[in-house]
C-alpha cells in the first residue's frame, strides 16, 4: 500500500472518530482528533506530490509539472505576424 492511500485512510478514520467525539459532547477530545485528521490529509498531499516530483526528475513522467489550469498555454498569432 502506498503512503498516500495510508494517509487517505488515516485522515478519514481519525475525522470519522471526530463525529463521534462531536456526538457525545467531547469537544476537546474532538477538535485535537480533528486536527490530526487534517494533518494526515496533508501528509497524503504531500506524499502526493513527492510520488510526482519524483517522476518528473526521473525522466518517467512528462517534462514539466501541469497545472490543469491552462494558463501555462500562449497564444503567439502576433508573435508569427512580425516577421
Amino acid at each position: 500500500m502506498k503512503w498516500e492511500q495510508v494517509w487517505i485512510i488515516a485522515s478519514v478514520l481519525l475525522l470519522m472518530a471526530a463525529a463521534i467525539f462531536l456526538w457525545r459532547n467531547n469537544l476537546s477530545v474532538a477538535f485535537v482528533t480533528a486536527a490530526l485528521g487534517a494533518c494526515a490529509w496533508f501528509l497524503s498531499y504531500r506524499a502526493k506530490i513527492q510520488k510526482e516530483i519524483a517522476q518528473v526528475s526521473t525522466g518517467s513522467g512528462s517534462d514539466r509539472v501541469r497545472t490543469g489550469s491552462g494558463s501555462d498555454r500562449v497564444d503567439n498569432d502576433d508573435a508569427q505576424d512580425e516577421d
